[in-house]
């Protein structure tokens, strides 16, 4: 049984004329008389009793019209459901994103894609770059923007630079500032000061863990175990200095005094990782276009 043959039939039996049921589906009358009679032998059974003037549906027939409109009916929902997803009508993206990220730069990214695509689904999963890239691998996402290098290659990953971002020392304006008191502060100044500190797996705790250790001493913890927003609401109380990335300071700094790093400062390179074996689906590679162009 041929999709055709049951809008041919369908035809028919709506208008109960075969040359007129052939102009209706703009094919040639011979070709539907044939296309219905391969539908009959195909299904054992005659569908139309023809009498001269005269087009009725058998009972086979009638059993068949409520199905046969069914079928193309769900076809043509089908075919609207497809046309939907590929003209960014409907769909998900799968994102992931460190914490910091989440706070910094996916919000007005987001807000622009939401607004131009109010129907896609944003799912957002929060994690360290080893947790995302775990995540993609195992295809709950269908991007994840990660900091480089990645914690263990992977030549499963595709993964595309999209920023170099500086790190700043975040203090509370009420405490002393860090280091000497100057406008900039070396990662050495550290050296005595309190940290707030990210838990295990987080990439900026490794990050200024590994660069005050090149400078000779070991950082003291104040505070460690926190995400992003409960490291700047313990560095806005008081309770020591942090490492974040500029971006996050930039937006989520008030009540904190931030510093610059002296030179060459601390950075992170953010990178934009997707499958390589996988093609992301239409709504997440708008979505990668569109961070990209940010």
């Amino acid at each position: 049984m041929q999709f055709q043959q049951l809008q041919y039939f369908v035809a028919v039996a709506e208008t109960r004329h075969f040359t007129r049921a052939a102009d209706l589906v703009h094919v040639a009358q011979p070709s539907l008389s044939q296309q219905i009679k391969a539908l009959e032998r195909e299904l054992g059974a005659d569908l139309f009793l023809r009498a001269r003037g005269n087009i009725t549906l058998t009972d086979a027939g009638e059993a068949l019209l409520p199905l046969a409109r069914r079928i193309l009916a769900d076809a043509d929902t089908a075919r609207y459901e497809v046309q939907e997803l590929v003209q960014l009508r409907r769909g998900r993206v799968r994102l992931g994103a460190t914490p910091s990220l989440c706070t910094g730069l996916l919000p007005d990214v987001l807000r622009a894609f939401h607004d131009r695509y109010p129907g896609i689904r944003l799912l957002i999963e929060e994690g360290g770059s080893h947790d995302l890239v775990r995540g993609l691998a195992r295809g709950a996402l269908d991007l994840a923007l990660v900091v480089l290098p990645l914690p263990t290659p992977s030549p499963a990953l595709t993964t595309v630079e999209l920023l170099r971002e500086d790190l700043v020392v975040v203090s509370s304006p009420e405490a002393p500032a860090p280091g000497r008191g100057g406008r900039v502060v070396r990662i050495a100044d550290l050296e005595g000061e309190r940290l707030v500190m990210f838990r295990h797996g987080y990439d900026l705790r490794e990050l200024t863990v590994a660069a005050c250790r090149a400078e000779g001493f070991e950082p003291d913890f104040a505070v460690e175990g926190g995400e992003m927003d409960a490291v700047l609401g313990f560095v806005r109380a008081g309770l020591g200095v942090a490492v974040v990335p500029r971006m996050v300071a930039t937006r989520s700094g008030r009540g904190l005094r931030v510093t610059p790093l002296a030179r060459p400062g601390l950075h992170r390179t953010i990178a934009l990782a997707h499958r390589s074996d996988v093609a992301p689906p239409r709504a997440a590679r708008e979505l990668q276009r569109m961070l990209l162009e940010r």
